[in-house]
């Protein structure tokens, strides 16, 4: 890859480095989209038990790069997002690959469709991990930072994606039950 070109795609990933979350941290600061992408990678490193027949450095580069389309719109928090926000995420993220150097554009536009699609085991496993990220980034947060509609959001969010495996959705109820005891935990105090 040309030099300029690389130095642009930092200057680009730098961007997600800069760009918050609705999530905050345990310390009391708001959460970056790099963060957010950095554990989902983490956690993805730790499937390899669970899916043995995993292809790692796919998964790997999809937690990585999943939420690369938020460097040109920001994070727009799950219960606000639209079909349209989707939408223009998507048209600037295939017009960014467009402006990649072989093979980038035809390995990153390849492994975008795969996501969308949900049609692989590593599709699949990023998606649910992403949602699982954020529900325990929010149990981690102070319960002083979730909006109301959080506390019902917290309990359903990522169901859906759990579905097709027996630990994802062990992990599912553990996060939910975390979830549970921080907020009777919280009630107690009162």
């Amino acid at each position: 890859m040309e030099i300029q070109k690389f130095t642009e795609l930092m200057d680009l990933a730098e961007r997600l480095k800069d760009t918050p979350r609705h999530s905050w941290t345990s310390r009391g600061r708001r959460e970056s989209v790099a963060e957010h992408s950095w554990r989902l990678a983490l956690m993805g490193i730790f499937m390899k038990d669970e899916f043995p027949e995993i292809q790692m450095e796919k998964l790997l580069k999809m937690c990585i790069l999943h939420d690369m389309g938020e460097a040109f719109t920001g994070d727009i928090p799950a219960f606000e997002k639209t079909k349209q926000d989707s939408l223009t995420e998507e048209q600037a993220l295939s017009s960014w690959i467009e402006t990649l150097p072989s093979p980038y554009k035809e390995e990153f536009g390849d492994l975008y469709q795969e996501m969308n699609c949900l049609e692989t085991l590593e599709a699949r496993v990023c998606k649910a991990l992403d949602k699982m990220e954020a529900l325990i980034q929010h149990n981690e947060a102070d319960l002083s930072t979730w909006l109301p509609l959080e506390y019902e959001l917290q309990l359903s969010y990522g169901e859906k994606e759990v579905q097709f495996s027996e630990y994802m959705k062990t992990l599912k109820k553990e996060v939910n039950q975390i979830s549970l005891d921080k907020i009777h935990k919280s009630k107690r105090r009162r």
